[in-house]
């Protein structure tokens, strides 16, 4: 049988695509406040992220009256499934149409398998952003720069899950936050950090106050989205920053701190044009994590382990 071979680190250029990105991000925003309202907080807002799949991103399931639904996005059929456990699915094709549309067509698969899930209309982390039942303007929808867009979140999901087997501390899933619109995966030191300032367009304060409560390094991809990074990006951050992690050196060459994010890039195009992709990502998560433990003086020793392989059970020594 012939392999299907697809390109998994695809040109992403943000300028051809920037309004089905705008309008996506907001039609992802909609299915993660259903997430939002029907699961437990779990700590840095963790039960509200989405997840890559094989075929594009899912909420998982939801709990809903002693049984449970899910809702997912795929980006080869271009539909939006609603799945509950007894077996019943609504769907309906993902294409141009407005945010309003979107949030509506939800709204009416839900009430036909019996679920309605009030949610807060007002995006977050959007500056002068509108609720989503009012808002027309945003209504484009490439379906091949959407499966380009998913084919990076899963190439990524892959490299970032095997970066993050590397670590035995407290580790997040490798998670797609709506909000920020960015696929992401964070390890934490086990120390408390200084409260966050907040001041995040459209999100509480007590909500970032919480998301970074604890000593962090944290690493993602973002598709770009104006300001100074108007390209796709991998990034890597720190917080609290310690002393000296502007001027660290880290790698592939390409890779810069870029003073006004507080943050060091990797450009996607350097990723996606290297000879060997995969390892020129895991050498920017590991040089960067490295840069911020050692200057923030982690107990590396206490918290990381080798890479997981296959089938091999983690050595104890």
């Amino acid at each position: 049988m012939a392999r299907n071979i697809i390109d998994r680190w695809p040109e992403l250029p943000y300028a051809a695509w920037k309004e089905t990105r705008d309008t996506l991000h907001l039609w992802t925003q909609v299915i993660g406040k259903i997430r939002l309202a029907q699961t437990p907080w779990l700590n840095h807002s963790w039960h509200v992220t989405l997840y890559v799949t094989a075929r594009g991103l899912t909420t998982g399931p939801m709990p809903w009256q002693g049984g449970a639904f899910q809702i997912g996005f795929d980006f080869i059929d271009h539909v939006l499934q609603i799945r509950t456990n007894d077996g019943r699915l609504r769907e309906f094709s993902l294409q141009p149409m407005s945010v309003a549309q979107f949030y509506a067509g939800v709204v009416v698969s839900l009430k036909d398998l019996g679920i309605d899930v009030p949610i807060n209309l007002m995006p977050n982390e959007i500056p002068d952003a509108v609720p989503f039942d009012k808002d027309t303007a945003h209504k484009s929808y490439d379906a091949e720069y959407a499966n380009r867009f998913w084919r990076v979140l899963l190439a990524a999901d892959l490299v970032f899950s095997k970066f993050r087997s590397g670590f035995i501390g407290k580790s997040s899933p490798v998670h797609f936050f709506w909000g920020s619109f960015d696929l992401a995966v964070t390890r934490f030191s086990g120390r408390t950090a200084p409260k966050h300032p907040g001041g995040v367009p459209n999100l509480p304060n007590n909500v970032a106050q919480e998301a970074y409560s604890h000593e962090v390094s944290s690493a993602g991809f973002w598709p770009g989205g104006g300001g100074p990074i108007d390209y796709p990006a991998f990034y890597s951050y720190a917080y609290p920053a310690p002393d000296g992690f502007a001027d660290a050196k880290v790698a592939p060459a390409e890779a810069f701190f870029s003073k006004d994010l507080g943050e060091f890039i990797l450009p996607y195009d350097a990723v996606r044009n290297a000879s060997d992709p995969d390892a020129a990502l895991m050498e920017f998560l590991q040089s960067t994590y490295e840069a911020a433990a050692n200057l923030a003086k982690w107990d590396r020793k206490g918290l990381e382990c080798a890479l997981g392989q296959p089938r091999q059970v983690r050595a104890i020594k």
